[in-house]
């Protein structure tokens, strides 16, 4: 594979691309994220049968949400990004979908907690090389002033994804059962794989000579940025609560709304759908319009998102009303992704333009390790561990504990704006 992927991006580095077929790409690669949020998903809408059909606790459930996908997922990023940054992004990514997609599949033949465990450990090694070529891609596509409308739209595959996997998982379970929809949505993503690597071409890129760069010299300049850190560890702790919500939120509706599989499915599934396309759209308008008069923006958007919308979502979940709770879910649902296209960008920014798919794995690594590792796993372990004082109603206040990190990721990015008015590298 290395030969072709050399091939790959010597021929395609002078093809021009027009405003047209950059629309094309970004299509594609919303595609490629949204069948990766889709199958990273999905385990939340199916945990109630598969915690019944393979007996875990909720601790067992946590863990395949997080660090059984976070583990690999995380640390391989970075050799996989500079693997791309080296050679072929668009391969590095095309490969990457089949992986995942593959153990995605076997998911659904899982007889165990250790069979599922080290499936999904294979689902997190295939999206490691999805999500840092793609931003990179996107960067190299797109001039600086429209790129965080640009990594917005891309964005969109975390809640098209999200709720696709919920209403699809639910859909699949209640008229089959859990282990089709695994199978379906994995099969499906194999499929998309040939027609990805057909129609996008390796984008043109700066003539420098990007393998004489190591990661670790990336990453010393990242370190050596304070605006870094606050952005890494901001969104680390919005992570927490995002995917930890995420991956819960539907036993909560299961357990102490009243909801079954498929209701919860349509729940979660209209949230992500109305409050979560808006909330990312959102953030790359406000990150282009007013990143641009000030890059502290960048970071100040997504500070006062989090802050606003963190009391909302704690009402919500202590509510006792299904439709009180979905219409107060909307506007922190929309806040709490207002962060993902100026954040993106301003990472993009910390670097030069031959660096950014390590730049991006470096900044995910932080994020993902602490965030997707922790976020679900934290959030059962809690459970489980209030289950003797709450009974059923434990996991609603492991809920509420976990939300907590939303007002320090407020403050993390806060801390960002200042620093990114020095950090920022024009390209």
């Amino acid at each position: 594979m290395g030969e072709s992927l050399m091939t790959d991006r010597s021929t395609s580095a002078a093809a021009p691309a027009s405003p047209a077929y950059r629309g094309i790409v970004l299509a594609m690669l919303l595609l490629v994220y949204t069948f990766n949020f889709l199958d990273r998903q999905i385990l939340g809408i199916l945990a109630g049968p598969i915690k019944a059909e393979l007996g875990l606790s909720d601790t067992q459930l946590g863990a395949l949400g997080g660090i059984a996908f976070a583990l690999l997922y995380s640390t391989l990023a970075i050799p996989l990004a500079l693997l791309a940054d080296r050679t072929s992004r668009t391969w590095v990514i095309t490969v990457s979908l089949a992986i995942w997609s593959g153990f995605t599949a076997l998911c659904g033949i899982a007889s165990s907690f250790t069979q599922m465990f080290l499936f999904r450990i294979g689902v997190g090694v295939g999206e490691a090389g999805g999500v840092a070529p793609s931003y990179a891609v996107i960067s190299d596509y797109f001039p600086a002033h429209q790129r965080a409308r640009a990594l917005s739209i891309y964005s969109l595959g975390i809640p098209l994804g999200s709720a696709g996997g919920v209403l699809l998982g639910g859909y699949i379970a209640q008229a089959v059962e859990w282990r089709t929809a695994f199978i379906a949505v994995g099969i499906m993503g194999i499929l998309i794989a040939p027609v990805f690597r057909l129609v996008v071409r390796e984008p043109a890129r700066p003539v420098q000579a990007a393998d004489a760069v190591p990661v670790s010299a990336v990453f010393g300049i990242l370190a050596a940025k304070r605006s870094f850190w606050f952005l890494a560890l901001g969104a680390a702790c919005s992570s927490m609560c995002g995917y930890g919500v995420a991956f819960w939120l539907p036993s909560l509706l299961m357990r102490s709304f009243g909801l079954d599989i498929l209701g919860a499915g349509q729940f979660l599934g209209g949230l992500l759908l109305i409050g979560g396309v808006a909330g990312v759209l959102l953030g790359g308008w406000l990150g282009d319009a007013m990143g641009g008069k000030d890059k502290a923006y960048y970071a100040w958007v997504p500070a006062v998102s989090y802050v606003v919308g963190m009391p909302l979502f704690v009402v919500g979940v202590l509510s006792g009303s299904v439709g009180f709770a979905f219409a107060l879910f909307l506007i922190p649902q929309a806040l709490v992704y207002v962060w993902l296209g100026p954040v993106l960008t301003a990472v993009q920014h910390l670097v030069p333009a031959h660096m950014r798919a390590s730049a991006a794995a470096s900044f995910l690594l932080i994020n993902n390790l602490v965030g997707l590792g922790l976020g679900s796993w934290s959030v059962g372990a809690l459970s489980d561990a209030l289950t003797p004082t709450y009974g059923a109603e434990a996991l609603r206040y492991a809920i509420v504990a976990a939300l907590g990190f939303y007002l320090l990721a407020g403050l993390f990015m806060a801390l960002a704006g200042k620093a990114l008015r020095k950090d920022w590298v024009a390209a």
